[in-house]
């Protein structure tokens, strides 16, 4: 067990842990809500420091990232465990486990070094922490992205949001892009789908990441029938993203696949997407795109200024990539984020 970061002593050997917005007041011996931090003699110890369940080259795309160096690889990597438990997460196996009762033998341990080399030798452009949220193995994401930026290496977070102000400001000055989940947008939604009494911590702890740190940032809203669907969610959402982050900031309206306990449910439908896309557009957004609908047009990126197909997507696979010193060849527009000239 690694001693963990942000937290301190309460009365009657409880500990606050403040690394999410939890902010868990933990019983000795017992763990956080997350179950991947004990309460351990007074100290509190993170159980899965370097603990790796998943691990693979993948293209940026697959965060989903579309403006930060399109068809980049990254070294994509995933713990156990999550302050979050969604009924319908598609990574549940591991983010739903509890690590604190599961023994492991011989477990999968990487360390930030190790983890930095296997970057670097298979020219991956950075380090994302994904598949489950990369808050609970803080201590070892700091480490990592320390060193990644020390060897030239992009960063990356995959995340919920839930980042205390404080955890945020201590990994800011090393992380580059923060691809963050809004579920929804309304207090019984965020119940429903997170099991969380608040979201605006979210919402302002995004806008901190942004402003403050200065880090790429995109918006996916996984679509779930019944639970954040509503036109007046997914207008709320928009608006929020054109007003607090910027009418650039990229917005992936993404297909609700069943899973775990909303296996009953059926996928989203194209249609409730394309709508989707419709509201952000009319909010204002200049980028909207489907997620998990391979081959549709709204896959691609398109100039706002003058409708140019720039960026051809096929699921994770970029087929062109028409941009000009990132800009549209056609009229001129500098199109915001970070690209990589790739070939028509």
């Amino acid at each position: 067990m690694v001693e963990a970061l942000l937290y301190e002593k309460q009365r009657a050997s409880r500990i606050r842990c403040n690394i999410c917005q939890r902010r868990c007041s933990i019983p000795d011996n017992g763990v956080g809500y997350c179950y991947t931090r004990r309460n351990h003699e007074g100290k509190l110890f993170s159980l899965i420091y370097g603990k790796v369940s998943t691990m693979m080259i993948s293209p940026i795309e697959k965060k989903p990232l579309f403006h930060f160096y399109p068809g980049s690889p990254w070294l994509s990597i995933g713990s156990r465990g999550c302050n979050f438990r969604c009924p319908g997460c598609q990574n549940w196996e591991i983010a739903h486990a509890r690590p604190d009762a599961i023994p492991e033998r011989n477990p999968l341990l990487i360390t930030p070094e190790e983890l930095v080399k296997i970057a670097r030798d298979n020219d991956c452009l950075g380090i994302s922490w994904t598949y489950n949220e990369p808050t609970i193995w803080f201590e070892y994401t700091l480490d990592g992205a320390r060193l990644a930026k020390k060897q030239g290496l992009l960063t990356n977070y995959v995340t919920n949001g839930s980042i205390t102000p404080e955890a945020l400001d201590l990994i800011g000055p090393y992380l580059d892009s923060f691809r963050v989940d809004i579920k929804a947008f309304s207090t019984e939604g965020y119940r429903r789908i997170a099991r969380m009494r608040n979201f605006t911590g979210i919402l302002e702890t995004t806008k901190r990441a942004a402003g403050k740190w200065g880090m790429h940032i995109e918006i996916v809203t996984n679509i779930i029938p019944g639970y954040n669907d509503d036109n007046t969610q997914l207008k709320d959402i928009a608006s929020w993203i054109a007003h607090d982050l910027g009418r650039d900031t990229p917005w992936h309206v993404t297909q609700f696949v069943p899973h775990l306990k909303l296996s009953h449910l059926m996928p989203t439908s194209v249609r409730t997407l394309e709508q989707a896309r419709e509201i952000g557009i009319k909010e204002g957004l200049n980028y909207v795109y489907l997620g998990n609908v391979w081959g549709h047009a709204f896959e691609n990126t398109y100039c706002p200024g003058c409708g140019t197909l720039l960026i051809e997507r096929q699921g994770f696979s970029i087929s062109k990539n028409a941009l000009k010193d990132g800009s549209c060849p056609s009229c001129g527009k500098h199109i915001p984020g970070k690209f990589s000239e790739g070939k028509s």
